[in-house]
């Protein structure tokens, strides 16, 4: 039977730190998400539960505010540069870019990117792809704390940095403008079904 539980083996990997974009597409498929920071390798482990139903509730919720000429996609590959490359866990795309796009997504191509925060990427998301993001220039960028209660802080491109444009607690419904119209209260992304 197949799963995505951790392995107890050693898994070796090709290449040889710094890693390069090339060089993460000869990894082998063993259930993790490696993603590269400035060469550094990033391994995640499979998501949470929690975490598998944030993304989904997010996703419909954007699919349904979405005009024709936009897209989401959850869990797309995000080519920053060759040694970065990111595995954001929602982003919006031109409806267009969708059909010219193979393998990977430029930051050109991506008008939001959407992260929820588990334990195991805090650091990640808070700051380390927060200011990737930045660099990259991508224009919007939302940060979903599922530990508080959920949360969805809202990020701007200002310059070269990120400057906060709102924080939407639970409980409250969040009209937002960009990169659309979309009103949601950051509740549902964990409420039961039913």
């Amino acid at each position: 039977m197949a799963t995505t539980e951790p392995t107890t083996g050693r898994t070796v990997l090709p290449g040889e730190p710094p890693f390069t974009v090339d060089d993460l597409l000869r990894f082998p498929d063993e259930g993790s998400r490696y993603e590269l920071f400035d060469g550094s390798l990033l391994i995640s482990p499979p998501a949470t539960p929690a975490h598998q139903r944030a993304v989904v509730r997010l996703a419909r919720i954007v699919e349904d505010a979405a005009p024709v000429e936009f897209q989401p996609l959850p869990g797309v590959n995000l080519r920053v540069g060759p040694r970065d490359f990111f595995i954001p866990d929602l982003v919006v795309v031109p409806t267009e870019a969708v059909a010219e796009t193979e393998l990977m997504f430029t930051p050109d191509d991506v008008l939001l990117a959407v992260e929820i925060v588990s334990p195991t990427t805090q650091m990640r998301d808070r700051h380390m792809k927060r200011s990737a993001y930045a660099a990259a220039g991508i224009e919007l960028y939302w940060r979903i704390e599922l530990s508080e209660g959920p949360c969805l802080h809202v990020l701007e491109l200002v310059g070269d940095d990120y400057k906060p444009a709102g924080k939407h607690a639970a409980g409250r419904v969040a009209d937002l403008f960009a990169p659309f119209e979309v009103s949601f209260d950051p509740a549902v992304l964990l409420r039961p079904r039913g």
